[in-house]
């Protein structure tokens, strides 16, 4: 009876990340029938089998890394202490919801993304443009960035970190529901979060701020501006592989076939890459100073590689940090608010070995 009050009072505490995360589906729903678009049901049902995968992955990697650090005397009595407790069950149970909302934003967010040209026109790209060299003093980043990171090694590097992002929506996502470190509080915070960086952040201001980025002006606008940063792109590609490459390829060819699986769409401003790179690194630092570190260079390698790789403008990774900051800062008054109701149900009272006093 503890085990479900306590996967009850989570579930409780939750509840505005379910009523945003079917708020935004309902939205969802309402724009393909608008607009007479048909979702592939198939794109979610992948979604829901990677996290699982992911899910298997986890458990499989924690206990080999614990066994070979704890060396325990007992493996199987420890396994089973540790992985099927009450305590970790409790935890898994009471994870599903959450990671069930995340497993559906991500094809959602495709989708939507792929729809942007429908709603508007991709029309910022030549301001964005200006104001990027404005803040550069008349140059384009990339061209500051150049003698730094114009290595063919250097650029493949920094496009595998820069698919290693991926990281973040699937794996990562485990991580946070399941690891019994993090505390309720920072988990709800972290979910809610996450799931208004991909609706407000990658769905609302992408559509208001319609643009292409660097990769795609040329292709799909007419835009020649970084047909030097291209043509180094793709030099560095016949040397040693820079993996963006043929995904930028990919991406223009699925835009053209107007594809809406998980990874089409193109948009830049803002970056989802560093939005959600400075999501991770907000709730690392909450974990530990160390993990707050790392996270926090590999948001930066991610925000200078959005920027060398041709994907986005400089200008799109500063909106995403302020924008993540913001909300990250905003949900907890959400909370807040949210708490002051009174649970719907009676708690359990609690039993002591006390006797009244004579």
């Amino acid at each position: 009876m503890r085990a479900l009050n306590d996967i009850a009072r989570r579930w409780w505490g939750e509840i505005p990340v379910y009523l945003f995360g079917f708020a935004c589906s309902l939205l969802c729903l309402f724009l393909w029938s608008a607009y007479g678009v048909d979702y592939d049901v198939g794109e979610s049902f992948s979604s829901f089998t990677l996290f699982f995968s992911c899910g298997i992955i986890y458990f499989f990697v924690d206990i080999c890394w614990r066994l070979f650090r704890d060396r325990p005397a007992r493996p199987l009595a420890w396994a089973r202490q540790r992985y099927f407790s009450m305590n970790s069950l409790r935890l898994a149970i009471a994870s599903l919801p959450a990671i069930a909302l995340c497993a559906t934003i991500i094809p959602l967010f495709s989708s939507m993304k792929s729809m942007i040209p429908m709603f508007t026109e991709y029309s910022w790209d030549p301001t964005f443009i200006a104001w990027d060299r404005a803040i550069f003093f008349g140059t384009d980043p990339w061209r500051v960035l150049q003698p730094l990171f114009g290595y063919p090694a250097v650029t493949a590097a920094m496009a595998f970190a820069y698919h290693i992002w991926v990281m973040f929506l699937y794996p990562g996502v485990i991580v946070m529901a399941l690891l019994p470190s993090i505390s309720d509080d920072l988990r709800r915070r972290f979910f809610l979060s996450y799931a208004l960086a991909w609706s407000v952040v990658g769905g609302f201001l992408a559509t208001c701020l319609a643009s292409v980025g660097p990769a795609f002006a040329e292709p799909l606008l007419g835009i020649d501006t970084f047909t030097d940063q291209m043509d180094y792109l793709r030099a560095a590609n016949e040397q040693v592989r820079v993996m963006t490459v043929s995904v930028q390829d990919m991406l223009i060819a699925r835009f053209h076939d107007q594809e809406r699986s998980i990874g089409s769409g193109i948009t830049a401003m803002p970056s989802m890459h560093v939005a959600i790179s400075v999501l991770y690194w907000l709730a690392a630092r909450e974990i530990s100073p160390k993990a707050g570190r790392l996270f926090f260079w590999f948001m930066v390698v991610i925000w200078i590689g959005s920027v060398h790789l041709a994907y986005h403008y400089a200008l799109d990774g500063l909106v995403s940090l302020v924008a993540i900051f913001c909300i990250w800062r905003a949900v907890p008054l959400v909370f807040r608010a949210w708490d002051r109701l009174a649970l719907p149900w009676t708690q359990p009272a609690l039993r002591t070995n006390t006797v009244p006093a004579e």
